[in-house]
C-alpha cells in the first residue's frame, strides 16, 4: 500500500519554496510541515530538500519525486471534485444552442422539463441554423445534426435521425410512383438548401441530382408544398413522420434511404464535465429516446 504521509507537505514546500508559506497554504503549523517532510525523507532514505535559513532548494531526488507526485495529487483532487459534483445541485446559467425546427419540436420541450425540475438552473436556449462558435460566443452546449466537422469540441451522441423520401398520394396518382433512383430526375422535386439528394445503394452513398420545381430553406414550407401535391421531398423524420403515419404523405424508396445520422451534444473540452452540463445531456438522451 502506498504511504501518502508527508507528500502534500513536500509538494507544497517545493511550490512555495518556503516552509512557512507552505504551512499557511495547508493550514498547518510550520513545525508540523517540517516534521512531515522529515518523516518522508526518512522513509525514502533520501534527502529531498536542502534547507538553509533563507532558501529551500530541491535536490535532484526531490525534483524527480516532485514530478511524479504532483500529477498524482492533481488526479486525487480531481477525483474528489467529480464525486462532490455528483452530489451537487445544478445551479447557475447554462447557455446552449440548437437548430431551429429540431430545437422547437424536440429540444425545447425537454429543456422546459429540465427547467421545471431544477428551478435554480437558468437555461438560455438559442435556436438558430447558423453554426455558432461555442468558445468565442460563450456557449456551454450545442446540439448538432448529421455529420460533424473535425473540431476540438467534445461530442456525445444523443440519438440519430432517419431521412425519408415522400410525396402525396394525389401527386403519385398523377405523376406515377418512382421505383428506382434513375426515375427521380424525371419527377417534380421540392428541394431545400442542397441541390442534391443522398441515397444508399448497395451500402454506398449515391448522390442524385434532381431539377427542383421549388426550393426553400424551410422544412416546414417543403412539407406544405408536398401536401399541396407539388412534388417529392426528402426530409428528416422529425419533420415528416406525422404525415407518413397519417397517410397524407407516402414514403418512396425506403430501402435506399441513407443510413441514420447522428444527433450530437457538443461542448468545449474540459477536464471534468460540470454537473449541470452532464445533467442536461443525460436528460436530453433520456427525453429523445422517448420520442424516437
Amino acid at each position: 500500500m502506498a504511504n501518502w504521509e508527508g507528500i502534500n507537505e513536500f509538494v507544497a514546500v517545493v511550490e512555495a519554496q518556503n516552509f512557512t508559506l507552505a504551512a499557511k497554504r495547508l493550514g498547518m503549523s510550520t513545525a508540523q510541515v517540517s516534521r512531515q517532510v522529515a518523516k518522508l525523507e526518512n522513509r525514502l532514505s533520501t534527502k529531498l530538500l536542502n534547507r538553509t535559513t533563507r532558501v529551500v532548494a530541491v535536490t535532484d531526488s526531490g525534483e524527480t519525486f516532485y514530478r511524479h507526485c504532483k500529477p498524482i495529487l492533481e488526479e486525487l483532487s480531481a477525483a474528489e471534485k467529480v464525486v462532490t459534483d455528483l452530489q451537487a445541485k445544478p445551479t447557475g446559467k447554462l447557455k446552449m444552442t440548437a437548430p431551429v425546427t429540431y430545437g422547437e419540436r424536440v429540444i425545447a420541450p425537454i429543456v422546459n422539463d429540465i427547467s421545471a425540475a431544477h428551478p435554480d438552473l437558468e437555461i438560455h436556449l438559442s435556436l438558430t441554423n447558423q453554426v455558432v462558435d461555442l468558445i468565442h460566443d460563450g456557449y456551454d452546449l450545442a446540439i448538432r445534426l448529421g455529420e460533424l466537422e473535425d473540431s476540438s469540441l467534445i461530442a456525445r451522441r444523443l440519438s440519430s435521425r432517419a431521412w425519408h423520401l415522400a410525396a402525396s398520394p394525389t401527386y403519385l396518382e398523377k405523376q406515377g410512383t418512382p421505383h428506382s433512383l434513375s426515375e427521380l430526375p424525371n419527377h417534380q422535386c421540392i428541394l431545400g438548401t442542397s441541390g442534391n439528394w443522398k441515397f444508399n445503394r448497395n451500402g454506398k452513398t449515391e448522390i442524385v441530382r434532381v431539377k427542383p420545381r421549388l426550393r426553400c430553406n424551410s422544412g416546414v414550407a417543403l412539407i406544405d408544398a408536398a401536401l399541396k401535391n407539388l412534388g417529392i421531398i426528402q426530409l428528416p423524420d422529425y419533420y415528416i413522420r406525422p404525415y407518413l403515419e397519417s397517410g397524407e404523405l407516402i414514403e418512396l424508396l425506403p430501402n435506399q434511404q441513407i443510413a441514420r445520422e447522428g444527433i450530437w451534444a457538443l461542448y468545449p473540452p474540459t477536464r471534468h464535465l460540470s454537473p449541470k452540463i452532464r445533467m442536461v445531456i443525460d436528460s436530453l438522451v433520456s427525453g429523445i429516446s422517448k420520442i424516437h
